[in-house]
């Protein structure tokens, strides 16, 4: 077995096993030819530790970090693994490789002042103004990631019922309750801003272009940093930003864990326990704050 057939036969058992999105199959897949380059004449399933120890290394000498690195070999470990259950191979050579230490990351977050302040940069008298207001105050209502947002096709908006039918990793289906503000929003989006968009053509998409079509998440993540800045926010921002907020929020209002947890769509409860690290760190700066002894 050549490095391309043990790549596509790993790729395929992930998707038929686990369901996993294109994006996370697309990721493996690059971590695993980057290493079948590096290794130049020799093919995958005949590395050894030594190699996967040199190719580790040289990629910390390019410069990528600590995470990116783990993240590398923990592909690499599934891929071993993978292959030495289908006995393609007789050793892991992943085996006795431990992943760097990781200090705990804490996604960035935005004050509620903050969130208002970027809901309200959109120029509503426009008709891409007003689109852009409707996803900021659905994003933040549900805590959609930025690509689910983006994939929303109008059958998936039950406004009677007031919620979400979203289809988030591993094609995963979740129910997400939208707030009646939210609502409003895409309701009056929908019989004003988007028709004019679309001009009489027809979309299954629920947020369009200029251009009738489907939005990226590339153009959304540009257009919420656009308004940011439109609203002063000098804060480090990524596409998750509205995401982390809701959460973080959603828990310093006395939201349960495992609420969050669903309404995210987070398969483990460990993924969404960083938020609780945000929480109680904005519970100790009221509390230096306003506590006379603090």
């Amino acid at each position: 077995m050549n490095s391309a057939q043990a790549i596509e036969a790993f790729l395929n058992a992930l998707w038929l096993e686990f369901g996993l999105s294109d994006n996370t199959l697309a990721a493996y897949g690059s971590d695993l030819k980057q290493f079948a380059v590096w290794l130049k004449h020799k093919e995958l399933p005949a590395a050894d530790d030594t190699d996967v120890r040199g190719f580790l290394a040289s990629q910390r000498q390019a410069g990528i970090s600590s995470r990116s690195a783990a993240r590398k070999l923990s592909c690499l470990k599934r891929f071993y693994g993978y292959l030495l259950r289908e006995a393609k191979i007789a050793a892991d050579p992943t085996q006795l490789i431990d992943a760097p230490q990781l200090g705990r990351y804490l996604p960035g977050s935005l004050s509620e002042n903050d969130v208002e302040a970027l809901l309200l940069a959109p120029e509503i008298a426009s008709t891409l103004g007003f689109r852009d207001r409707a996803m900021l105050e659905i994003l933040y209502a549900t805590g959609l990631r930025v690509s689910e947002l983006v994939g929303l096709s109008f059958s998936q908006v039950n406004f009677r019922q007031g919620c979400l039918r979203v289809i988030g990793k591993g094609d995963k289906e979740r129910l997400v309750p939208v707030g009646e503000e939210a609502i409003e929003w895409v309701e009056r989006y929908i019989s004003g801003a988007r028709q004019a968009l679309l001009a009489g053509r027809q979309s299954d998409y629920l947020f369009v272009t200029a251009r009738g079509g489907a939005m990226t998440r590339q153009a959304f993540w540009h257009i919420i940093k656009r308004y940011a800045k439109q609203a002063g926010i000098d804060k480090h921002l990524s596409p998750h930003t509205l995401r982390h907020a809701f959460a973080t929020h959603l828990l310093n209002h006395g939201a349960d864990l495992r609420v969050v947890q669903l309404l995210l769509g987070h398969s483990d409860l460990s993924t969404t326990q960083i938020y609780t690290h945000i929480a109680q760190q904005r519970l100790k700066e009221l509390h230096r704050q306003h506590h006379p002894r603090g």
